[in-house]
């Protein structure tokens, strides 16, 4: 095991990448299937993917749906400039979006915009009345919309790939 302490991650190795991977792709692998094709026993592999989830590395597993087999056929990026910059306000307005199922995505950015949204509805009237919600729930300088017209890629795996070992001259550099 890790000589980590609880709650601290150590460096990830080459058989935690391939775990990862292959648990990024399906999920729903026996650890036993997981084991066979990293050329690990069951329960090696278990241990590691348990200390995964512990230090937090693996962050939960999730069944993928389709949006638009279920009718939420509109989605829409939305841009914020807000007009203030405190803890306080950036505090409230997190948890404002946390409140907001209609949101999937929230990211805070550097540049011209402070926030981008992806909002995820069944329709434009389900977007003004997320819209008019959410300018109603915080003081916002600046809200811009684009709606999105195709999905071009979508993908929920990380590019995981291990760190290149280092050979002993670049270590000596």
């Amino acid at each position: 095991m890790s000589s980590a302490p609880p709650g601290v991650s150590r460096a990830l190795d080459r058989v935690d990448y391939k775990i990862l991977r292959l648990l990024q792709e399906d999920a729903t692998l026996s650890v036993a299937e997981i084991a066979g094709k990293i050329g690990l026993s069951s329960t090696p592999c278990w241990k590691r993917i348990q200390r995964l989830q512990m230090e937090g590395v693996i962050t939960g597993r999730v069944a993928l749906v389709d949006q638009i087999k279920i009718g939420l056929d509109l989605s829409v990026f939305v841009f914020i400039e807000s007009g203030d910059h405190s803890k306080e306000w950036q505090a409230s307005f997190a948890a404002t979006l946390k409140a907001m199922p209609e949101i999937v995505d929230v990211f805070r950015l550097a540049g011209d915009f402070d926030y981008v949204l992806r909002v995820v509805v069944p329709d434009m009237k389900s977007f003004d009345r997320f819209y008019r919600k959410l300018i109603g729930a915080a003081a916002l300088k600046n809200v811009t919309s684009r709606i999105a017209m195709e999905k071009i890629k979508s993908v929920t795996t990380l590019p995981i790939t291990p760190p290149e070992p280092r050979s002993p001259a670049a270590i000596l550099r």
